[in-house]
């Protein structure tokens, strides 16, 4: 399937493989949460007994019931009156207009010469002048007879009568008068004006209708500032709301015309489909996507490397949404919340040890926000962010605890700082939530804390060597299972070909040691080295190392069979680490460390007899190392080689040696194909000769 997937690579080619893959990955995520994100609805009709209770699956205000309450909040709102002072002076004003007419008619009358003044002409023409006061809205109504009866009176009487008229209006106007307090006031200066000895008995029924007249409201609602109160009450109001979990009908209950608004208003009813939230989770991936293609690009890797972090963060969040999955299928059949059970760390520490801090921080930010929508309750928010939180810590709490190279004991001392601080997360989540929790709630989200914390560590002990063997990445615990001495190979090498097993020993102390120190893997470099001459067994006794109180075999063939059977054992080596299913970059330096270096020896031999020989014919058939480990196992092989063969090694010595072994591999072009840098080998060869003079250091001679 491995092959396959790389020739699928090789045709289509990065720019359409990764592009592809996010895409992918993009679609899987949508899949699994799209129905996370649909709301229940429910097959309903009017009329008709409900089948079970239903709960609003969302908070949604209700317009016919907020404007309800805002419409009876104003009607509440006592009117705002305006007092007006200068009334009582207008109605006096209209009094004495009116005695004025009354004088003005009689005076017309006498002014006109050769005729009496008849009254009739004289009622008619004050009738006409009291027409706009007969018209009003409470319109003054004097009969004939009692406006006979007041151009009959004197007009020093008149005058007397207009006076006492005036000053009862101006008493009773003084004071604020509603609208509906005229009618007992009218009635009141009526009572007064009749029982007033100073206005002829003749005119009192006059003098009374004119006072009635004259008492109008001086205190009227002031609109514009009442209509303001009302808006401002209005605005007051909160609007009405059906709340998320809110009970909207009960089980066997009949669905009534209030019933069915409310469900859809919360969009419950089958015949209503909401787009938004699709569109909105789309938005999500879609910006997902876009900064998982960022942080792709932006990836030092080479690009087969890339394409395989992809596949690999894929799997863990696939198989980290099916998790989610089960959870939330199961999660119906509890009082409490269960999501706090999900594993916070275990995306972000298998990506981790796999892939790098970048991806392993989105994988956490990703997974975070996925169970905030695929966990939240059945009557949440679409996204609950108390899980986004609980996630996002403990995840974040496991990427920052572990390294790459880093063993099992301590990913479970990581599991435990996660769990540790899963516990605090759900302490500040009791302690700031509003609900009441009782003691075996209580005691269920802090075990569930410790059970997410342990099986993070857990289930990524437990899926990383499947992962490993699926993508062939290399881990350091895979590493490390490698190098166990019982290992079946390593085994092999020890006994066939002890002298190799040593020297393969000594190289990987060299080496782990100078890769350390320029920032390479040193573990991989160590473990690299145990196997790579492993293709020593198959002919053990023609190698130097191995050659213990036996006649060298080379003495007794020719230099060009010595040579196909010393070139052979980089190849050799790499079939056996291939058949035994090795990963690839142990295989790789078993197949690199020689590169296309020449076989001096042989070649040199081989030219005493023949001096055409072809150089080309003793060179390894490589290829050049291909990474800065490789480089510095190649290095630390021939080193360890050269410096043991030294018959009294000194300081002085070895670094004479190590220096010219490192100029021949440069001159010779061995490091043209690796990323590594003059400075980093003058880093390794200072190592080397550190670490050899301390292994070939001076001793004492002991006493006989």
């Amino acid at each position: 399937m491995r092959q396959r997937a790389r020739s699928l690579y090789k045709k289509a080619g990065y720019k359409v493989v990764a592009p592809g893959l996010v895409f992918l990955i993009g679609l899987m995520v949508y899949v699994f949460l799209y129905p996370s994100i649909n709301g229940d609805t429910y097959d309903i009709q009017l009329f008709q007994l409900s089948d079970e209770t239903i709960r609003s699956a969302k908070t949604v205000e209700d317009p016919i019931k907020t404007e309800l309450e805002r419409n009876r909040v104003a009607a509440e709102i006592s009117p705002s009156y305006q007092f007006s002072d200068e009334l009582a002076g207008n109605q006096a004003a209209i009094i004495e207009s009116l005695f004025g007419y009354i004088i003005e008619v009689k005076n017309t009358a006498k002014e006109k010469k050769g005729k009496a003044p008849g009254m009739a002409a004289m009622i008619a023409d004050l009738r006409e002048n009291l027409r706009l006061m007969e018209t009003s809205e409470s319109g003054l109504r004097l009969s004939d007879e009692t406006m006979r009866n007041l151009l009959l009176l004197p007009d020093e009487r008149l005058l007397n009568v207009q006076k006492e008229l005036q000053n009862a209006v101006e008493n009773r106007l003084s004071e604020p008068l509603r609208e509906e307090a005229v009618p007992e006031v009218q009635n009141s200066i009526e009572q007064e004006i009749r029982e007033n000895e100073n206005i002829p008995a003749s005119v009192l029924p006059a003098a009374a209708s004119i006072a009635r007249f004259a008492i109008k409201p001086n205190e009227v609602v002031d609109e514009e500032l009442t209509e303001a109160q009302m808006e401002q009450a209005k605005a007051s109001v909160e609007p009405t709301r059906i709340l998320q979990g809110q009970v909207l009908v009960q089980e066997g209950q009949v669905i009534d015309r209030e019933v069915y608004r409310q469900l859809e208003l919360a969009g419950m009813t089958e015949e209503q489909q909401n787009f938004k939230p699709p569109i909105g989770l789309l938005l999500f991936v879609f910006i997902a996507m876009g900064l998982l293609m960022l942080i792709t690009k932006r990836s030092s890797a080479k690009e087969p490397e890339k394409i395989t972090q992809l596949l690999v963060l894929g799997t863990v969040i696939a198989v980290s949404l099916a998790l989610m999955k089960i959870i939330s299928l199961v999660s119906g059949n509890f009082e409490v919340n269960i999501a706090f059970l999900f594993p916070t760390a275990l995306a972000g520490m298998i990506i981790r040890m796999l892939t790098n801090e970048r991806y392993a921080v989105f994988a956490s930010f990703f997974t975070a926000v996925s169970a905030g929508v695929m966990l939240h309750g059945n009557y949440a928010e679409m996204v609950e962010m108390d899980i986004v939180l609980y996630m996002l810590v403990g995840g974040i709490t496991g990427i920052y605890l572990i390294e790459r190279d880093d063993q099992r004991a301590r990913l479970l001392q990581a599991s435990l700082v996660v769990a540790a601080v899963n516990i605090l997360y759900v302490g500040f989540y009791l302690l700031m939530g509003q609900s009441q929790y009782d003691w075996e709630e209580i005691s269920f989200y802090f075990s569930a804390a410790l059970v997410s914390g342990l099986a993070s560590g857990a289930l990524t002990i437990g899926m990383l060597p499947f992962l490993e063997s699926m993508f062939g990445k290399l881990s350091a615990m895979r590493l490390i299972e490698l190098s166990n001495p019982n290992h079946p190979l390593l085994k092999k090498i020890l006994m066939e070909a002890p002298g190799t097993y040593h020297h393969s020993v000594m190289v990987a102390n060299l080496a782990d040691a100078s890769c350390e120190a320029i920032g390479a893997n040193g573990l991989l470099a160590r473990v690299g080295c145990y196997y790579h001459d492993i293709g020593k067994t198959k002919m053990p006794q023609f190698f130097i190392e191995n050659q213990m109180n036996i006649p060298n075999p080379h003495d007794s063939i020719p230099p060009d069979t010595s040579r196909d059977i010393i070139l052979a054992h980089g190849k050799q080596g790499g079939d056996i680490l291939r058949k035994h299913k090795m990963p690839k970059e142990i295989v790789d330096i078993a197949m690199q460390h020689h590169g296309t270096s020449l076989l001096k020896f042989f070649h040199h031999k081989a030219k005493e007899g023949n001096r055409d020989v072809d150089e080309a014919l003793y060179r390894y058939t490589g290829p050049k190392p291909q990474t800065k480990e490789i480089a510095v196992v190649s290095i630390a092989d021939s080193v360890e080689a050269a410096v043991r063969s030294l018959k009294d090694p000194t300081s002085e010595k070895i670094k004479n040696l190590v220096d010219a072994i490192v100029e021949d591999k440069l001159k010779d072009g061995q490091f043209d194909e690796c990323d590594i840098t003059m400075k980093e080998l003058k880093t390794v060869k200072k190592v080397m000769c550190e670490t050899l003079n301390g292994t070939f250091h001076t001793r004492i001679e002991y006493p006989k």
